[in-house]
């Protein structure tokens, strides 16, 4: 079994190879020794405790070291679909989305199963448990070995929220955040800690995609750029590198993320795309983009996923409804009033949105 201990420096997870003493920390290159973890990691939780209560799991990690190369090329994805079920945030189509987007990557972009890390509630092993530790284990996992040629993905169907930035790091003042399953007792996961675990470490000629459907998610990676495309199609790169001057970007490689709103904005969580049943808005648009085949650049698949969602109109809130945790927080339950999101595309570097070519 593959071990976890926390950096000496900066606490972050760090997956010890086997056999090693010590460990350097890519991010802020303290060594740790490893004399004092060699014990046994304790035994992991049950699945109750870890999602009920809010527990964080052991430092053990049960996920083991990267695939190994596929005809394909060496490709890694991290799933999370958080329903908050039977709580007053519950969500109704997180975990379909997490489904559809690991059908999705193996069966159209050939990532091996065995790469996939799902985190759902309805997993059995504790370790893949929304829960804050667990994500943030994940995240490490994803790019922890990562070589020129790999592939990553992070795909995240759930609540965001946004809590006030005190380090000028933001241009309106405000983080944007994740909301693992424990957040009301473990806390929310802030862009700054997502863009230092898998945008920050990653080389030169790898590449990763992250696909967050969430309130308030437009830069929730916190890349340096964002495309602010109009309904026209038209373009601008808008430089949010942030005003203090710290670098967001990565170190060489390559980082892109489809959000399913702007940072002001709420997704929403509805039955009136598919018909069928629940899923996120910007989940089921980005996958019926691929399958109709509207998404071949970057550009294209942007405008697929916002004409799906602004043809959908007001019918999104006849069979769902807005989930903004801040709204949700102070009236107890799900609210209407129309669907005002607009999926954004941000990354480290800018480019031609209309000639990359779109692929995972």
């Amino acid at each position: 079994m593959q071990m976890l201990v926390n950096c000496s420096g900066c606490r972050t997870p760090l997956q010890l190879p086997p056999g090693a003493l010590s460990i350097r920390c890519a991010l802020c290159h303290a060594v740790t020794h490893i004399a004092d973890h060699r014990a046994a990691p304790p035994p992991p939780p049950s699945p109750h405790s870890a999602a009920s209560h809010g527990g964080a799991p052991p430092q053990g990690s049960p996920w083991g070291p990267p695939p190994p190369p596929s005809p394909h090329g060496r490709k890694r994805a991290v799933i999370c679909g958080i329903s908050y079920r039977y709580s007053r945030h519950e969500l109704k189509g997180c975990i379909n989305d997490a489904k559809c987007m690991r059908f999705l990557l193996i069966n159209r972009f050939h990532f091996p199963d065995s790469s996939i890390i799902m985190l759902t509630e309805e997993e059995t092993d504790p370790y893949k448990i929304p829960t804050k530790q667990n994500i943030r284990m994940a995240l490490y996992w994803l790019v922890q070995g990562c070589q020129p040629g790999d592939s990553l993905v992070f795909h995240y169907s759930g609540h965001g929220s946004q809590q006030r930035c005190y380090n000028s790091d933001e241009a309106d003042g405000f983080d944007e955040t994740l909301c693992p399953l424990d957040f009301e007792t473990q806390g929310m996961i802030v862009d700054d800690e997502i863009n230092t675990a898998i945008v920050r470490p990653l080389p030169r000629g790898v590449r990763l995609h992250a696909i967050i459907d969430a309130c308030h998610s437009g830069t929730m990676l916190d890349l340096p750029f964002l495309c602010r495309m109009n309904r026209s199609g038209q373009y601008v790169w808008e430089d949010h590198r942030p005003p203090s001057g710290v670098w967001k970007g990565t170190s060489g490689g390559e980082a892109i993320s489809f959000s399913g709103c702007d940072d002001d904005q709420t997704s929403a969580d509805t039955s009136a795309l598919s018909k069928i049943t629940s899923t996120g808005a910007m989940t089921f648009c980005f996958i019926q983009a691929i399958e109709r085949n509207h998404g071949t650049t970057y550009g294209s698949m942007l405008n697929a996923m916002r004409s799906a969602i602004r043809n959908t109109g007001n019918d999104v809130m006849s069979g769902g409804a807005v989930s903004s945790l801040l709204t949700m927080l102070l009236t107890g339950g799900s609210v209407g009033g129309g669907l005002r999101q607009e999926p954004q595309l941000t990354a480290n570097e800018p480019f031609d949105v209309y000639a990359k070519p779109f692929s995972l």
